[in-house]
C-alpha cells in the first residue's frame, strides 16, 4: 500500500473515474472484503485515511478474493484534504437529518439516484465511508460534497460496512462501463477550481459581515448546492469572478 498526500503530487488530478475511500477503517478484513467489491463491479482505485496495518498473509488479503491481486495492493493511504482537493466527494451515511433545517447530513440522495446524477457529468468521483461504528463525523461530512444513503428499515437501519460498500457498488456499477456505453457528459469543472470557488464564498461571508456563528452552516449549504449542481468550468469561472468583483467594491466602500 502506497502512501500519498496532496502536498506529495500538487500538480497531479486523477483521471475521470469512480473510486473508493475508507475512513479510519477498524479492521483489515472489511478492506479485503470492500476490494473484492470493488473487483466484481469494475473499480479499481481504492483509497484509505488512516488504515490499520494490512499484511499480505493477514485478513485483509484472506477477504479480498481476486482483489489480492491489484485493488488491494494498489490501494493508497491518503489523507480527508487529498479526497476533498481532488475529488467531487460523495460521503455515505446511515444517519441522516429529516429535513433542511439540518445542513450536515441533509440533503441525501440514494445510491440508485446517485447513479442516475453522475452518469450525466464527467467528474473523478470519490465515495467516501467512515469507520464500522460510527461512520463518518458531522466535521468529516461537512467537508464532503454530497451525502448519499441506503434506503434501509427504519427499526436498524446501519449496514456493515462491507455490506454497505457492497450495495452501493452494485447501484453504480453502470459507471464502470466504457464511456461510449453512457449518456452524453457535462462538462463539470475541474475539482481546484471548485474549491476555490467555495474559499471565496468563505471570505465573501467574511466581507459582507456575516454572523460568525452561522457562517460554517452557510459554507454546507453552499458546498451541498454546488455537489448536487455540477457547475461546468464556465460557471464556475463566472461565479468566481462575480465573487471578486464583489469583493473588491466590499472593500473600496
Amino acid at each position: 500500500m502506497s502512501e500519498e498526500t496532496s502536498a506529495d503530487r500538487p500538480d497531479e488530478a486523477p483521471e475521470p473515474a469512480l473510486s473508493v475511500a475508507v475512513v479510519d477503517a477498524e479492521t483489515p478484513g472489511n478492506i479485503g472484503t470492500i476490494a473484492r467489491a470493488m473487483k466484481n463491479f469494475g473499480l479499481a482505485d481504492l483509497y484509505l485515511v488512516d488504515p490499520p496495518e494490512l499484511h499480505p498473509e493477514g485478513e485483509a488479503y484472506g477477504f479480498a478474493g481476486a482483489a489480492r491481486e491489484d485493488v488491494l495492493p494498489g490501494a493508497r493511504e491518503v489523507s480527508l484534504d487529498y479526497l476533498v482537493e481532488q475529488f467531487h466527494t460523495v460521503g455515505f451515511t446511515a444517519i441522516t437529518n429529516e429535513d433542511g433545517t439540518k445542513h450536515v447530513r441533509y440533503p441525501f440522495v440514494t445510491p440508485a439516484e446517485l447513479a442516475a446524477d453522475l452518469r450525466t457529468v464527467e467528474t473523478s468521483t470519490c465515495l467516501v465511508f467512515g469507520r464500522e461504528r460510527v461512520g463518518l463525523t458531522n466535521d468529516e461530512l461537512a467537508r464532503i460534497d454530497q451525502v448519499a444513503s441506503i434506503p434501509a428499515s427504519a427499526d436498524y437501519p446501519v449496514l456493515n460496512l462491507g455490506q454497505a460498500v457492497t450495495v452501493a457498488l452494485y447501484e453504480l456499477r453502470g459507471l464502470a462501463v466504457a464511456e461510449t456505453q453512457l449518456p452524453e457528459r457535462t462538462d463539470r469543472a475541474e475539482e481546484p477550481a471548485i474549491e476555490g470557488l467555495h474559499d471565496q464564498f468563505a471570505d465573501l461571508l467574511v466581507a459582507v459581515d456575516h454572523p460568525e456563528e452561522k457562517r460554517a452552516k452557510a459554507g454546507r449549504l453552499w458546498r451541498r448546492l454546488l455537489g448536487r449542481a455540477h457547475p461546468t468550468g464556465r460557471e464556475v469561472r463566472t461565479l468566481r469572478g462575480l465573487f471578486r468583483k464583489a469583493g473588491q467594491r466590499l472593500r473600496e466602500d
